[in-house]
């Protein structure tokens, strides 16, 4: 009988945030180089800048009389919308999806009269996701010879669609949004509520949602308000390195242990640096200091209000640098006040607390964490995450079958604090003397599940899973000095060094699996009441399953049938799917149950089901399904000979190609020794 499929589980309002949030990102950040050039000419050549330069500038005749163009008002109408559309598009549909993405964005720059980001940010992956649906309909259907024209004209008439539907449709929508958001932003302004934004945004920013905020709202109407009066209030909103830098200005005077010690390089990596991440781990280990923040970012708001400063571009990163860099000619004065202010009123608050608090910041995060619950007399709201037991800890993972050649730390941007941590990984695994493995660091958006290990901030991890499922994932809850690193190290130790557990993957994939399964040691396979872990009653050559979900059931089914498990397993096995997949390369996967599912197992069992035809598993293919159940880690024999297998090319063919259970049986080996 078949097991009923476990729905996926709903996913947090917050990640979803998070998650809109970097696709805006992704669509800003790589073009940031063409926001500092505009910046920079805008500083310059502008009516009110250093070195004014009509026909840059934008302002005043030439010798005809014709007004001058410039290359600041062009910039920012056509270039950077032009850009953010592309790169959307791209982001969905590669090159082609670019291209009709900015046919698309042309329509909207075109029928509004300010700058259309808001309406890049809709036209361009609507224009990459349109096109990409339309051409799945013709796929593999158009005769040899004729794909380059039914491509070129699709794309060009789609384009040209699209195009009229910006002018005519989403045009006057955007308008009317930028409008109404721009006159909600003059009423704070006018009634001296701005200030009032820091209780949403500082909060935000420790939750990983500022990128929604910052790059979906503040910036476009930024550079709108930048472009009427030269200068803009918005951007500081979220990017004054005041408020993080009191923070952990007070834990170096007043907190204690590793938080005290590490404290100092933390503030030059955030306030020079721009790293603002950095400062999160130091909040969430005592949340009340979020008052701190936003004294200080209501105070920083509150200055630049008053002084009517502001920059003339994004300041990215977010460094003090960067900051006096956009600053608008005439706000020095008020800027760099605003930052002062706002990192000695968030020193102060935050110093007062951590002056009456006995727990000042401990070395470890999860301890520090524990404490603060017992104090309370409740659990903490990010205990799960930071007290061991939730996503500080290595999630529920992969199975490894290769070496480790191949990390990548991922984090919103791609450029700040996933480049520090892959700085310090990297020289570690260089001294354990691994030169040869590659750390990089990459934005979510951008990851491909091309890696072995995924590092990622434990907020992020979720999002982070899905795209690089058959990687090995670790979630840190501090990029400097977090003890992941040295299991990391291990982890490469062991998948790399040639010896007797590691001549082949199989020392990796043990740990692994008993880490997915609950378990702690590796112990050798055993028999189960006088029955092996794999039989050739739960070896199927030709599966009858037509897509994940349904194989596995029919994994399931067989361990049910050996009395192996029960139903509540099965389920389990679907839920440990949704989380993270269980697809190991080489047409394998490896469904099995999550680790609060172990209980239900009744005797380690090892089912095996093959699909000559192959089915689709979340976008891979797959022909072989091996379901497992596991006590005591008596299946970690048979897992280790299937590690061996797969990693060679030669015997999978032979498992294509055999013809009877025996013949499978038999390159599995005696597995029930």
């Amino acid at each position: 009988m078949a097991t009923e499929t476990v729905a996926k589980p709903r996913t947090t309002l917050r990640v979803r945030v998070q998650k809109f949030g970097t696709f805006l990102s992704g669509m800003i950040m790589p073009n940031i180089g063409a926001f500092i050039a505009w910046g920079i000419i805008t500083a310059l050549f502008i009516e009110k800048g250093w070195l004014p330069v009509p026909a840059l500038g934008g302002f005043g005749t030439n010798a005809e009389g014709v007004a001058n163009v410039g290359l600041v008002g062009p910039m920012i109408k056509y270039l950077l919308p032009l850009l953010i559309g592309y790169t959307g598009g791209k982001i969905v549909y590669d090159v082609r999806g670019g291209v009709v993405g900015a046919i698309a964005t042309m329509g909207v720059i075109v029928g509004a009269g300010i700058p259309m980001f808001i309406g890049a940010m809709i036209m361009g992956p609507l224009g990459g996701w349109s096109i990409k649906k339309l051409d799945s309909l013709w796929d593999g259907k158009i005769r040899p010879g004729f794909e380059m024209l039914v491509n070129n004209f699709s794309a060009g008439i789609w384009g040209a669609l699209l195009a009229l539907l910006g002018f005519y449709g989403i045009s006057p929508l955007v308008t009317w949004f930028s409008q109404g958001a721009g006159n909600v932003v003059q009423f704070l302004v006018h009634n001296n509520l701005l200030p009032l934004t820091s209780i949403f945004i500082e909060p935000a920013k420790v939750l990983f949602l500022n990128n929604a905020i910052n790059h979906g709202v503040l910036t476009p109407l930024g550079i709108q308000q930048s472009l009427e009066q030269g200068k803009s209030i918005l951007f500081l909103l979220e990017a004054n390195p005041g408020p993080g830098l009191g923070v952990l200005l007070a834990y170096m005077f007043f907190g204690r242990g590793a938080a005290k010690a590490s404290a100092p390089g933390a503030a030059i990596i955030h306030f020079l640096g721009g790293i603002h991440e950095i400062y999160f781990p130091y909040v969430l280990m005592k949340p009340i200091l979020i008052l701190a923040t936003i004294g200080g970012g209501m105070t920083g708001i509150a200055t630049l209000a008053l002084t009517n400063s502001g920059l003339v571009a994004p300041s990215a990163p977010g460094s003090i640098f960067a900051v006096l860099f956009q600053t608008s000619r005439d706000s020095y004065f008020g800027v760099i006040l605003a930052v002062v202010l706002a990192a000695t009123v968030s020193f102060l608050i935050a110093s007062l607390i951590l002056r009456t608090s006995k727990d000042k910041g401990e070395d470890d995060l999860a301890a520090a964490t524990s404490r603060m619950e017992a104090m309370k007399g409740k659990k903490s709201s990010v205990s799960s995450a930071l007290a061991g037991g939730g996503a500080s800890d290595r999630t529920d993972v992969a199975v490894l079958t290769r070496p480790v050649q191949n990390i990548v730390f991922a984090c919103d941007a791609g450029m700040g604090s996933s480049a520090m941590g892959a700085s310090v990984l990297r020289n570690k695994i260089k001294a354990a003397g691994f030169p040869d493995v590659k750390v990089t660091n990459s934005a979510i958006a951008n990851l491909s599940d091309t890696y072995d290990v995924v590092v990622t901030h434990e907020d992020l991890t979720e999002r982070a899973q899905p795209r690089t499922s058959s990687a090995v994932h670790y979630s840190v809850d501090n990029f400097m000095n977090s003890p992941k690193y040295d299991e990391i190290v291990e982890l490469v130790k062991t998948s790399n060094t040639e010896g007797p557990a590691a001549a082949h993957p199989d020392g990796a994939i043990e740990a692994q699996v008993a880490t997915a399964q609950g378990a702690h040691a590796a112990e050798p396979a055993a028999a189960v009441g006088g029955k092996g872990v794999l039989l050739a009653e739960s070896v199927v050559l030709n599966g009858t399953a037509r897509d994940r979900d349904a194989a596995i059931d029919e994994a399931g089914k067989l361990l049910l049938e050996r009395g192996a498990v029960d139903t509540t397993y099965v389920r389990a096995m679907h839920e440990r799917e949704e989380s993270v997949s269980t697809y190991m390369g080489s047409f394998l996967a490896i469904p099995h149950g999550t680790n609060d599912a172990k209980e239900h197992i009744k005797h380690s069992a090892v089912s095996i089901i093959r699909y000559p035809e192959g089915i689709d598993w979340a976008g891979k293919q797959v022909k072989f399904v091996v379901g497992v159940a596991g006590l005591n880690n008596e299946h970690l024999h048979i897992l280790a000979s299937i590690a061996k297998i797969f990693t060679n090319k030669a015997q999978v063919a032979q498992l294509e190609e055999a013809t009877t259970v025996e013949e499978i049986l038999e390159l599995f080996g005696k597995v029930n020794a």
